[in-house]
């Protein structure tokens, strides 16, 4: 979230931050990416010292000195990337496909030489050769990853296609090994993509409070949360009555407004003006709301005629 566009928070704000998360109930925390600077790196250092509960986890490419920075985060969780498609491959890293693949074996097997817990992304998963994209993931496994992680980096997947990336990343890897999501925004489908990869069978989500993020941002912890558990009956960590609370705070530090009608935490949420529906609100709640206010930490409002 905090490569939002506009944004800058102090380390002081992001320890805030991690505490409001964790009260919130997030399992994972990834609290920064330590290479970017040193006040990023003392960031994550302070916030890996409060005792929270959550797991805290530092951001790395595959390169020894963002490993390194993460490994002196005193973090024992660290997420590595590098990308996948032949766009990126090309353009951005001038590699190929076999320097890639290297990279990748080599950043996860560094990481767990130095006893970290290691997360591996493929970037740009969702446009990569789909067997390219298979010899990494298997590999990366190999090498001891932890977790494996489908970015759909430029929000461009389908939910249809993410469920195949991850019912085949399962099969590839003999569901040995647990999957997450991180889905972008940029057709507004990365709620809804990152349920399909759930119900494929992925088991962890790379979310933000209010959608935060590059570009259109990412997949939103209240919308995601609240869909799994109401349309899906999924279990999870998240104390929901906090999630109003929680969003306004983040709001107010990142100076980023929410728009109105946001779902689940924008102000218009649970408002209602017109005659039929305040109408109907006022005789039973559940004509015109799918869920009571109070469950989000939030209360309707009647518009006045």
């Amino acid at each position: 979230g905090e490569q939002t566009p506009g944004v800058s928070i102090t380390p002081e704000q992001k320890a805030q931050i991690a505490i409001k998360l964790d009260e919130l109930g997030v399992d994972v925390i990834e609290a920064g990416f330590p290479i970017v600077s040193h006040g990023e790196m003392t960031a994550i250092k302070t916030i890996s010292k409060h005792g929270l509960k959550s797991e805290i986890c530092a951001l790395a490419r595959a390169v020894q000195a963002d490993i390194d920075a993460a490994i002196n985060c005193d973090v024992n969780y660290v997420h590595t990337f590098i990308a996948t498609s032949d766009i990126h491959m090309q353009y951005k890293l001038k590699m190929s496909r076999e320097q890639v693949l290297e990279k990748a074996v080599w950043s996860v097997d560094y990481a767990k030489k130095h006893g970290m817990q290691v997360e591996f992304s493929a970037e740009d998963a969702t446009r990569s050769n789909k067997e390219f994209l298979s010899d990494v993931f298997k590999a990366v496994a190999d090498a001891g990853a932890d977790r494996l992680d489908i970015p759909d980096t430029v929000g461009y997947a389908t939910p249809q296609y993410i469920a195949q990336l991850v019912t085949d990343l399962k099969t590839e890897t003999n569901n040995k090994i647990p999957i997450s999501m991180h889905c972008h925004d940029d057709f507004g489908l990365a709620v809804a993509n990152t349920i399909s990869g759930i119900n494929a069978g992925a088991s962890c989500a790379h979310v933000t409070i209010n959608g935060l993020g590059e570009r259109a941002g990412n997949a939103s912890l209240e919308e995601l949360v609240m869909a799994l558990q109401c349309l899906y009956n999924k279990k999870h960590n998240i104390k929901t009555e906090l999630l109003y609370e929680t969003s306004k705070y983040i709001s107010n530090v990142m100076g980023i407004t929410v728009q109105p009608n946001k779902a689940i935490i924008g102000e218009n949420a649970f408002g209602h003006e017109s005659g039929i529906h305040t109408h109907g609100i006022i005789n039973n709640p559940l004509t015109y709301e799918p869920i009571s206010p109070e469950i989000v930490g939030r209360r309707r409002w009647l518009q006045a005629g």
